[in-house]
């Protein structure tokens, strides 16, 4: 775990399952917590509010990051507004554009200066990364997530970009990366390289961490013995 304890790069847990998020709330190398509207719904949370404020009550010395969900702006403004006051280490989740495609720069820009704490989410291009460090103030902490697993997705190599966008955000000292939407464990250490000071990862990639630098001849037999006896216990025959 040496390589896990010398990592730069803070990490926070995602997810909505309040167990889940309260474990890894305790865990020292845990950083903060982030969630989004899509996993509240597959944890089947029904109230949006008191969902965020129970975790709250425990959740106090690290920040948190609550999404917004309304597509019209000035509606957006009124709910990020109302979520900031849940505590002070309330991070509120903001899209780079609405469903239409419009762009939340002069939102993003109106509750910077306002003091909130913005998340700015959804970001999956170079500009949109210039735009949105250019809306914030450079006195108000904030945080510019690409979602660089989904950049991924569509075949483009995520690293070079996540490397341009914390340049980019180095002109904004209160800014801070994330790598959202990791994929793999291998992404912690890529995001370290580059100077990104923030990945957001799920439970089952921090499950991984234990494997960091585990014997590779050993895993490979443990791989093996799995194969073995799952076609064992299927009783498989030819």
């Amino acid at each position: 775990m040496n390589r896990v304890e010398k990592l730069k790069v803070q990490i926070f847990a995602d997810g909505a399952d309040k167990a889940g998020m309260l474990e890894m709330y305790k865990k020292s190398f845990i950083k903060g917590l982030t969630t989004n509207p899509t996993l509240m719904k597959k944890a089947g949370i029904k109230d949006y509010e008191a969902f965020a404020k129970d975790i709250l009550l425990e959740v106090k010395d690290k920040s948190i990051s609550f999404e917004v969900f309304s597509d019209d702006l000035d509606e957006m403004e009124k709910q990020a507004l109302k979520i900031a006051t849940w505590g002070e280490n309330v991070y509120v989740k903001i899209p780079v554009t609405n469903t239409k495609g419009i762009p939340t720069y002069p939102l993003i820009k109106k509750l910077s200066d306002k003091g909130v704490k913005v998340n700015v989410t959804a970001i999956m291009t170079l500009e949109q990364v210039r735009d949105v460090v250019l809306s914030l103030n450079q006195n108000v902490p904030s945080y510019v997530s690409v979602f660089a697993g989904r950049i991924a997705d569509t075949g483009v190599d995520p690293v070079p970009l996540m490397s341009a966008a914390v340049q980019i955000t180095s002109l904004n000292s209160k800014a801070e990366v994330i790598w959202a939407s990791p994929r793999e464990l291998l992404n912690v250490f890529q995001a370290d390289e580059i100077g990104c000071q923030i990945i957001t990862v799920t439970n089952d990639i921090l499950k991984k961490l234990e494997l960091v630098d585990y014997n590779l001849s050993l895993y490979s037999l443990d791989t093996v013995k799995m194969f073995y006896n799952d076609a064992l216990a299927a009783g498989y025959k030819i």
